[in-house]
């Protein structure tokens, strides 16, 4: 039962603001709604994109599933590479740049101003270079006069006189036609307006701003967000806006540049071997002309025709030993050509060109390695600088190769020197044996070995020519869409549920932290439960709060104050029942002034009174005297008057009140130089002694005990003492005064009254149970 009761206890201080807690609840949701009305709302679109490798085609399937694992992987970091490139700044701004999100149309609308990107109602040409247009920051307002003009404001400064003379608010801005060149800062603009479904309308407003491309690719660039999961080339990629046609352009744009970006790169390998191949075109074309010209000539000049043919078997060694220096001498040659490439492409960031024809497969890989170090190089250069320590890398790396493959092409070529001196000595032998062959015929052979030759390069060269063209018009893109890019009509921001349900409890939890942090910061007293909290001293009741209009009771009276008097004055009667004399002496004190003793005494006094008990009220209270101000009686003799003047008798200062018969009162007198000095006088004792035969119930109002010692001097007088504590007035450390009051029994037979408690708040035990018989219900008509 305890439990229940502190719980009570724990929550009526919010159980009484209900109505505070309510409406700050009614406030923060109201506020919400307008946040959410007046918000600006983000959407956001989504693509999903498919990284392709184009390495791993060439790759065993066993090695590919092992590089799939643990250290070995290189999957994922190619995914991380590309997700670096599409978050570069380059790529947005290129994309920022085509969208043209730098210019932004606001139209004014009934609770805010809406952008409007697809078909907008007005569009704008520019007189300047993109370059100055991309670093502009500024705004107009453009008011639709009629179909053929408008103004403009905000922009043109040509009337800031007219401006001023005539005032702000009834200048409109500057009137100019649509088609019309309008003169600003940055040069002339050329405004149109939309027509059909999209077309302006007379009257409204629009506001037109023109960022700088920096500032908007960085707002973007924060906006984007790229997901990837481990071990899988598929990309999640998305973008907010507040205009979800933006958001759903944006990510499409972007993909579409990426790819054209690693179209690009493809384009540079075919580009820098397309040219390579041209160049030794012109080269063995040149060649070849000069040994047929050759040819000719010697033909005419010896006058040769069919030459008669050797033995099967020694033409058939010749035959082969030919093809074989031609075979060689083409090595020779096509090594040749690869070194004078890399001599004169010495750069880093120079392609080489790849399966030429050289035989070795070394040389290939090799070349094919460093091709693919260039493109990372020159990928990782459009965002960073040459110190980056992975541009570093890559440059020592490519230069190794390139003193690899110059050390392998020396090495081939010195290998097919030797096979082709080997074979130039079997073909002298071979040409020995032929002893009846004239010299012309020879020197005819060794020009048609040329021409062979040359022929046979030119030939080679136009078959990589055209693989050259067919790699380049079949790249394919990098990024293979998986979905396209799609803006829910939904915004995501702010998001309304949540919103609502952060001011819900928001408005909950602020006027509880408020009252919570009240109550921890309030030492007063409230109920009577702080008093037995603090202190153990027995308790007779409480008195509730009431008006300043009616400060005492009546004889028939219903109210709660009634009430509490009279279930007081049953208390008391419990308490003094051991009383044998005839009078009963009640003191009533407090701890400081203002605490309601004179109230309660003259209160009290009443209702002893209203009982039909013979009841005195004895003022001693005699350096600040209020109760006769209460009960309108004249203070001119009284008891500091019959202390101080022995020929003064007890009916000399006994005033009568007016309509009560049971009610006498000894107001306090002249205030004297010596309080304390006058209680202390014989004639105090005196006093008490003859009252006391008179009446049925003395009612002392006595001083502060807390202020001043005058209570202490006359305590032994008193059957039982009052000790009014004021609700909501009096510090709960104040109650130690009491405290030692009741266990040193410095005040006999004392009890605690609380004074002024609001039952409204769920203080004190509450009065009232009876009902006014006389007091009709409000829904009853007066009859």
């Amino acid at each position: 039962m305890k439990q229940k009761e502190d719980f009570r206890d724990l929550i009526q201080p919010y159980l009484h603001k209900w109505k505070f807690i309510l409406l700050c609840v009614i406030i923060a949701i109201g506020c919400a709604f307008v946040y959410l009305r007046y918000a600006d709302y983000e959407y956001e679109a989504k693509a999903t994109i498919k990284i392709k490798d184009d390495k791993s085609k060439n790759k065993l399937p066993e090695i590919s599933s092992l590089q799939n694992y643990g250290l070995f992987s290189q999957d994922q970091n190619n995914v991380l590479d590309e997700i670096e490139i599409i978050k570069s700044r380059n790529l947005i701004e290129s994309v920022v740049k085509d969208l043209k999100f730098n210019i932004q149309y606001f139209v004014e609308g009934r609770i805010q101003d809406h952008e409007v990107y697809k078909n907008p109602p007005l569009n704008i040409n520019f007189s300047a270079s993109d370059s100055i247009i991309q670093k502009i920051d500024t705004s107009f307002n453009i008011r639709i006069n009629s179909s053929k003009d408008f103004y403009i404001q905000g922009i043109v400064e040509e009337n800031k006189l007219l401006k001023e003379l005539k005032g702000n608010d009834e200048v409109k801005g500057d009137l100019y036609d649509f088609g019309k060149s309008v003169p600003t800062s940055f040069g002339d603009i050329i405004i149109t307006p939309n027509i059909g479904q999209y077309a302006t309308k007379i009257g409204s407003n629009i506001k037109i701003k023109i960022s700088p491309i920096n500032g908007v690719t960085s707002n973007y660039k924060t906006k984007l967000q790229i997901e990837s999961n481990e071990l899988s080339s598929i990309i999640k990629i998305s973008a907010r806006d507040n205009v979800k046609e933006k958001a759903k352009l944006f990510l499409d744009k972007l993909i579409e540049k990426y790819n054209e970006d690693v179209i690009n790169d493809k384009n540079l390998v075919v580009e820098a071997t397309s040219e390579f191949i041209n160049n030794r075109l012109e080269v063995v074309s040149k060649e070849l002309g000069q040994v047929d010209l050759t040819a000719e000539d010697l033909q005419q000049t010896n006058k040769l025709t069919d030459l008669q043919t050797q033995s099967t078997l020694v033409l058939q060694n010749e035959r082969d030993n030919e093809a074989k220096l031609l075979a060689a001498a083409n090595q020779i040659q096509l090594i040749d050509y690869m070194r004078d490439h890399l001599d004169a492409n010495d750069s880093a960031n120079d392609l080489l060109p790849t399966n030429i024809g050289i035989s070795d497969n070394s040389i290939a890989q090799v070349t094919q390695k460093h091709n693919e170090l260039v493109l990372e190089r020159n990928r990782i250069l459009k965002n960073s600088s040459e110190k980056n320590p992975t541009v570093v890398n890559l440059t020592n790396q490519i230069n190794q190769l390139k003193n690899n493959l110059t050390q392998s092409l020396n090495s081939v070529k010195s290998s097919n020197e030797i096979t082709y001196n080997s074979l130039l000595s079997e073909n002298a032998r071979i040409n020995s044996r032929i002893f009846s062959a004239p010299i012309k015929e020879r020197q005819f052979r060794d020009i048609k070995r040329q021409q062979d030759i040359k022929e046979s390069l030119y030939l080679y060269l136009l078959e990589k020519r055209e693989e050259s063209a067919i790699t380049h018009g079949v790249s394919s893109p990098n990024a293979k869409i998986v979905d396209k890019a799609y803006a829910s009509s939904i915004p995501v921001a702010p998001k309304k549920t949540i919103i609502l349900l952060a001011a819900l409890i928001l408005g909950f939890s602020f006027p509880i932290a408020l009252i919570y942090l009240l109550n921890l910061l309030d030492t007063k007293v409230h109920n009577v439960n702080d008093v037995k909290k603090a202190i153990d001293v027995p308790f007779i009741g409480d008195i509730p709060r009431s008006s300043k209009k009616k400060q005492l009771i009546s004889k028939v009276d219903y109210s709660p104050k009634a009430e509490a008097f009279r279930m007081v004055r049953t208390n008391i009667d419990f308490m003094l029942k051991s009383i044998d004399k005839k009078a009963k002496t009640i003191f009533v004190t407090s701890t400081t002034s203002k605490e309601g003793k004179s109230h309660t005494s003259i209160n009290l006094a009443l209702s002893f009174s209203y009982s039909e008990k013979k009841t005195l009220l004895i003022e001693t209270d005699i350096r600040v005297p209020k109760a006769t101000n209460y009960l309108n009686v004249k203070n001119e003799v009284g008891l500091t008057n019959y202390i101080s003047d022995p020929d003064l008798s007890l009916k000399d200062i006994i005033a009568n009140l007016e309509d009560n018969d049971f009610l006498d009162i000894i107001p306090s007198g002249v205030i004297p130089p010596n309080p304390a000095e006058l209680l202390m006088s014989k004639r105090m004792n005196d006093l008490f002694s003859l009252v006391e035969k008179k009446y049925d119930y003395i009612i002392v109002d006595t001083a502060a005990v807390g202020l001043v010692t005058d209570t202490m001097l006359i305590s032994s007088h008193a059957d039982l003492f009052i000790y009014v504590m004021r609700a909501n007035y009096l510090d709960t450390r104040q109650l130690k005064l009491a405290e030692t009051m009741y266990q040193e029994k410095r005040l006999p037979n004392m009890a605690i009254l609380l004074n002024g408690v609001n039952h409204k708040k769920g203080n004190g035990y509450g009065y009232g149970y009876g009902k006014n018989p006389n007091k009709k219900k409000w829904w009853k008509f007066n009859k």
